[in-house]
């Protein structure tokens, strides 16, 4: 095989001590920190004023004027006292209640999206510190450090190359080229490179191979940093949600509309049915129309339903927060609802459904080779990019490729020290390890062999290809294969390690930059093992429980992917050769070929980069909604490709950044914790739909009864837009508080073109809505025919006989029966906030209450608001204080729609029982 490839370059040498902590406080106060002076932000005065751009707000401010004036004409025209503006001053109230509490909500999801953000500045860098390499911060970094980079990793600073080893970087975030390459030797720079061909610039990343490098400007003096704007969590992505909910909303407004045409023209044709137009009295009429605008603008402020965005934005702040506790760092709002309608998840292996946590094993060497430790040590040493971190006295944590890091742990067990095998074995010439290469190569003065040699590892059967002697020892060959079956069969990471001795013309042909790998000796193999994480399993047969396909795709081989995925239970006896590809295999079918396997394949082995993104986009053409998780550079179009990429807390820069949620942990069990969030945040939203549309649907109803008939509404424009907010805001938070119920992980994944409101919802908010439409107008029907005082007062007997009783009735309801009216409202749909708690559990609504503290404490505001409201509100609300007694009979009585649900939810749940 010929391979060119770039020979290391030095500008100094390869003992680094870095700086001490004096000199990097120094350094800080010389030069400032590595963070980036975020943008001037907008000051809270602005954005509270924002506010009042909203539709709805402007609806409202409408109203207040509409109100005024009719005060207006009542105060100067007509001579009544200056208590006719307590309801336009009640819409105001109204109007700033609604802009502070969205006002407050959203400076709170502001501060949760700061904390996202820091997810770019918790990365952890490697650099020489005090003649040791440390992990530091990424605005710990100072100027004068000297920063270790590898394949996959952002550039944290501007700075000067002193090391470059096939050095290829993507500066497309700063001047458009995707792929540049970087050296320090000066004869092969490029003259008509944007940036010096030895110098990094940072937000640019590296693409293939490391180096090393001094850092010379930080923070702001950056070239990133002169150009950044400040860098905003992406909130605004278009999801199947925000559809559903888009169009509910313009339907709503719809309806809402034609309600309160109808209001208008309702309340003409009574105006003009009642009048005697010889007698007509304009200033009468024209305060009659005022006064039915108001409550048609009423009416569309009640029905739409301004708090459904809000009930979604708590919602998915809600999630966001908890969804930490749970390990998952929710960098895209939408993720957090997206992750509930995944239909496929799409896993890599390492670290994810095993500990990360790579030992070796088991190994096999040649007899020739078993006795030469200093040059098997050579083999593992020198041609590796990993690093080994004493900086903690009780562990010693490897640094880089987690697979060479395994290799410098064995030796340092055995008591080697690999920088000092490193340090004797200077480079000539290296190729770095690629998934497309599938091996390593390098080319060092062997202190071991006093000559150049050829140092090779990687995948068994690839570098076994490069050794002709094993041609002539088939029973050794032998041995090796059956060894990698067995080491495979354990689930166990295989690699092949073979050298060669170079002549002079090798060498001076290595000199040039020319690669040459083939005739190699072959050494032996090591098997190194990742154990399965201990929840795993659960966690794969909870999400199968839940519909949801999960499928591996690893570069590891088919034995070793198969092993895994038995381990995991994903793998059983029914599986066949349909549930299991490799890449090679994959690449070569069609995609209509492939389509017809999507269903059956579980495992993807040897899978290269773009197959993992065509996987990704073959599902999501058949109307799957994928979520895939990675944490290397070569995952990254994959997880821009998917509805949600999740990146590994461990991973690669390009990794999290392309990643809609970072799992902190690596673990499986985080992400069907995602799923279940997810879930349970569609749920709340759907259940404060159905609380609230059946508000909307009486509201509305009730008013336009009356305009048809010619009576006064019994609630006022005050008292709907009070019921508005409390109903509104209130239970839209006290909904999307809810805690997460494990239960949503037995049903199957909705479909993205399932309406929001389903049939049985739309049957239960008419249905509802109707029958308490029937019981607030027999109310009144009661009222007018009966001097109720008191609801001690109350007659059923005389309920009764006022339903029968039809001839007119010229009295007006009393101060205390609209009160009343007001309240048993309200109570009414405060009962039903509990029932919608329960929606589609099949459970007791006061199941959990401990775990729902936010409910609770918003069900009491609401039960203290309501009658503070009552016992002051005078006149402003048109109410009259109640008695004890009355409270008590309102509550008791109006809680057996509590009781009702209770009952319904029981029978269901028994016949749910013998049906099955």
């Amino acid at each position: 095989m010929h391979i060119s490839t770039e020979r290391l370059d030095k500008k100094s040498p390869s003992t680094h001590s870095g700086l001490t902590d004096g000199e990097v406080l120094q350094s800080r106060a010389t030069h400032g920190s590595n963070a980036l002076t975020p943008p001037e932000k907008e000051s809270l005065w602005s954005k509270f004023v924002s506010k009042f751009k909203d539709p709805i707000i402007i609806i409202l401010l409408v109203a207040m004027v509409l109100s005024f004036a009719v005060s207006c004409y009542h105060y100067f025209g007509a001579g009544d006292s200056a208590s006719v503006f307590l309801e336009p001053a009640g819409v105001l109230l109204a109007v700033i209640l609604a802009t502070g509490v969205a006002f407050y909500f959203e400076l709170k999801s502001e501060k949760e999206f700061e904390i996202l953000n820091q997810v770019n500045e918790d990365i952890l860098y490697k650099v020489y510190r005090n003649g040791k390499i440390s992990q530091v911060l990424k605005n710990e970094i100072v100027v004068g450090d000297m920063v270790i980079l590898e394949t996959g990793e952002q550039i944290p600073a501007d700075g000067q190359l002193i090391e470059a080893i096939s050095l290829q970087v993507d500066e497309s975030s700063l001047t458009g080229e995707p792929v540049v390459n970087k050296t320090i030797h000066a004869e092969d720079f490029d003259e008509h490179a944007t940036y010096p061909s030895d110098y990094l610039c940072r937000g640019t990343t590296i693409l293939d191979g490391h180096c090393t490098y001094r850092v010379d400007k930080v923070g702001d003096a950056t070239e990133y940093g002169r150009v950044f704007e400040g860098t905003q969590i992406d909130a605004s992505v278009q999801t199947p949600l925000n559809r559903q909910l888009d169009q509910l909303a313009r339907l709503i407004t719809k309806i809402s509309y034609s309600i309160a045409a109808l209001v208008l023209i309702g309340s003409i044709l009574v105006y003009v049915a009642e009048n005697d137009f010889d007698a007509f009295d304009w200033a009468d009429a024209m305060t009659f129309f005022l006064n039915k605008i108001m409550i048609a603008v009423t009416i569309i402020v009640v029905a739409v339903p301004e708090g459904l965005p809000m009930s979604v934005t708590l919602s998915l702040a809600y999630s966001m927060r908890s969804m930490m506790k749970t390990n998952n760092l929710v960098r895209k709002m939408h993720a957090c609802e997206t992750m509930g309608a995944a239909t496929v998840i799409c896993t890599d292996k390492t670290g994810t459904l095993t500990q990360n946590r790579m030992t070796v094993a088991e190994t096999f060497f040649a007899p020739a080779y078993q006795d030469q430790m200093p040059l098997i040590a050579e083999a593992m040493a020198a041609n590796s990019t990993a690093h080994l971190d004493y900086s903690d006295e009780k562990t010693v944590r490897s640094l880089g490729n987690p697979t060479e890091g395994a290799l410098l742990l064995w030796l340092s067990d055995k008591g080697i020290d690999y920088l000092t095998v490193r340090e004797s074995c200077p480079i000539v010439l290296q190729l770095t390890f690629s998934t497309e290469r599938k091996y390593m190569a390098t080319v060092v003065r062997s202190a071991t062999l006093g000559k150049p040699i050829l140092l090779v590892k990687g995948a068994p059967e690839i570098v076994m290809s490069f050794c002709s002697s094993l041609a002539q020892e088939q029973e050794q060959e032998e041995a090796y294969r059956q060894k990698l079956v067995e080491y495979q069969n354990k689930a166990m990471r295989t690699i092949g390690f073979a050298y060669k001795e170079l002549s002079s013309e090798e060498e001076e042909v290595f000199a040039n930059g020319r690669l040459h790998v083939h005739d190699l000796n072959f050494m032996g193999v090591v098997g190194i093992s990742d154990p399965i994480r201990h929840d795993v399993p659960e966690a794969i047969d909870n999400c199968m429980q839940a519909g949801i396909q999960v499928k591996i795709v690893t570069g590891d081989t088919p034995g070793t992917a198969r092993e895994i995925g038995r381990q995991i239970g994903l793998w059983d006896e029914s599986c066949t050769d349909r549930c299991l590809i490799t890449g090679a295999d994959f690449a070569a079918l069609s995609d209509d070929e492939i389509r017809t396997r999507l269903g059956d394949l579980r495992i993807m082995s040897r899978a290269r980069p773009m197959d993992k993104e065509r996987l990704v986009r073959l599902l999501q053409e058949e109307g799957e909604v994928v979520a895939v998780t990675g944490d290397g550079t070569n995952d990254a179009p994959a997880l821009n490709r998917a509805q949600v990429g999740l990146s590994m807390g461990d991973g690669t820069a390009v990794a999290k950044e392309a990643s809609d949620i970072t799992i902190l942990d690596n673990s499986f069990n985080s992400i069907a914790q995602a799923v279940m969030w997810g879930r349970s945040l569609y749920l709340n939203i759907r259940r404060f739909i159905l609380f609230q549309m059946t508000i909307n649907v009486v509201a509305c109803i009730i008013v336009l009864i009356g305009a048809f008939l010619g009576t006064e509404s019994p609630l006022t424009v005050t008292q709907m837009l009070w019921v508005n907010l409390i109903m509104d805001t209130f239970a839209a938070l006290a909904l999307a508080s809810l805690p997460p119920d494990k239960a949503v992980m037995k049903d199957k994944p909705r479909h993205q073109e399932d309406p929001i409101i389903s049939p049985q919802m739309a049957k239960r908010i008419f249905a509802l809505g109707i029958a308490f439409v029937l019981l607030l107008f027999s109310l009144i029907q009661y009222f007018k025919h009966a001097e109720v005082n008191s609801m001690i007062d109350f007659s059923l007997s005389a309920w009764a006989a006022a339903l029968t009783d039809f001839s007119p009735v010229e009295n007006a309801l009393s101060g205390f029966e609209l009160s009343a009216f007001f309240s048993i409202f309200v109570f009414l749909q405060f009962w039903n906030m509990f029932n919608a708690k329960a929606f589609m559990t099949g459970r007791s609504a006061l199941r959990r209450l401990s775990e729902s503290k936010n409910f609770m404490l918003i069900a009491l505001l609401i039960l203290g608001g309501q009658i503070l409201i009552t016992t002051l509100g005078g006149e402003m609300f048109r109410v009259v204080p109640l008695k004890l007694i009355d409270w008590i009979i309102i509550v008791l009585s109006t809680s057996v729609i509590f009781w009702i649900g209770e009952i319904t939810r029981i029978f269901s749940r028994k016949d749910k029982m013998a049906g099955n």
